[in-house]
């Protein structure tokens, strides 16, 4: 089975050897560099890439990645789409050998890491789909591109291989500024997509427009597509989030409880509705939402779930307002179990401390 890498890349010279190293299992890497000023071309070149430079003007994303596809011979049978800031687990290549198979396979599903916590552990984690056959498949969108099958495929075409996992190293200097304007030109051309709508208002949100944000959640909302109930429920909580940042916290609360409405059986919404009572000091009614947030205990692997409903932040949560309410075992016992979530904080240890003071 003949197996090609293929990527875009602009000045990631810091990146280059490391992925280049973590790609060697595939059988050809390409890649397609839109402009770099720095050695990224030399580095992937010298470590045995083949490259070509080529710049796309207007810039778009789905333009640039079909470009690289392009540069994969036709005779591969899979294609790997990755990103210089992204590092493959080893044996990647062998567990994709051992699930794809040809004549069948159009498309993976695979573990992906989009960030690693400050403490070594996973972030957010979700299934991706960026592998593929080197036929029948095209980008599409300006940003947040996706790829698009000519022709339906079936759940028997889908390879599931979870084993596999690509870890995303974000670089935090690089700016989002060309995201918000590529959103937009996307909602322009795909104005019924209630994903890209979704997108656009999370970027209004992160540009600190808090006023346009709620309008393209709402827009979101009430597309008819929109049938995805945790993607539904993300917008109610975001609009909640946007009218917090606001100073407006009735309203912040209302979307908060319709987040939780729209999915009950996911926990983030739960956990916005605790920060906010908690904040303002309502321990009762923030013990009790923790409380209900905890029993969902099976966590879908898509890119709304949040880590911080998964780690020591409810745990902390609860031991705090148990000790507001007078409740010291109640507030020793989740102090523990927020301890065991992260055991080298050391707030934790000393509220823990504080706390079998008072048993």
């Amino acid at each position: 089975m003949k197996i090609c890498v293929y990527a875009i890349c602009k000045n990631e010279e810091k990146f280059a050897e490391r992925w280049m190293n973590s790609m060697s299992e595939a059988d050809g890497i390409y890649v397609l560099d839109t402009g770099s000023s720095d050695n990224t071309v030399s580095i992937l070149s010298k470590l045995g890439a083949n490259v070509k430079t080529e710049i796309i003007s207007p810039w778009r994303f789905d333009v640039a990645r079909n470009r690289s596809l392009q540069l994969v011979p036709d005779d591969c049978d899979v294609c790997v789409c990755t990103d210089l800031d992204e590092i493959f687990e080893k044996g990647w290549r062998n567990k994709l050998e051992g699930s794809w198979q040809k004549g069948k396979h159009l498309q993976a599903n695979y573990t992906y890491v989009w960030n690693v916590l400050p403490n070594g552990k996973d972030g957010i984690t979700f299934l991706y789909q960026k592998t593929h056959s080197r036929h029948h498949f095209k980008w599409v969108y300006p940003v947040h591109e996706v790829l698009e099958c000519d022709k339906e495929i079936t759940e028997n075409e889908i390879c599931h291989c979870e084993n596999i996992v690509l870890r995303h190293f974000p670089d935090d200097t690089k700016s989002r500024g060309q995201y918000l304007d590529l959103l937009k030109l996307s909602v322009a051309e795909h104005p019924e997509s209630d994903r890209n709508t979704h997108y656009l208002a999370r970027e209004y949100m992160f540009a600190g427009d808090y006023p346009s944000a709620i309008r393209y959640f709402k827009k979101h909302l009430n597309l008819p597509t929109a049938t995805w109930k945790e993607e539904r429920s993300a917008s109610y909580r975001y609009i909640g989030d946007c009218y917090l940042y606001q100073n407006k916290q009735s309203l912040a609360k209302q979307f908060y409880k319709k987040s939780i409405c729209e999915s009950p059986t996911t926990r983030e919404g739960y956990l916005a509705l605790a920060k906010l009572l908690y904040n303002q000091k309502k321990y009762f009614d923030c013990y009790i939402t923790l409380k209900a947030m905890l029993d969902i205990t099976a966590r879908n692997l898509t890119y709304i779930s949040s880590p911080e409903c998964w780690d020591e932040t409810a745990y902390d949560l609860l031991s705090l307002c148990s000790h507001y309410l007078n409740m010291p075992e109640e507030a020793y016992k989740y102090c523990s179990l927020a301890l065991l979530q992260n055991p080298q904080d050391k707030r934790l240890t000393d509220n823990l401390q504080y706390f079998r003071s008072l048993l």
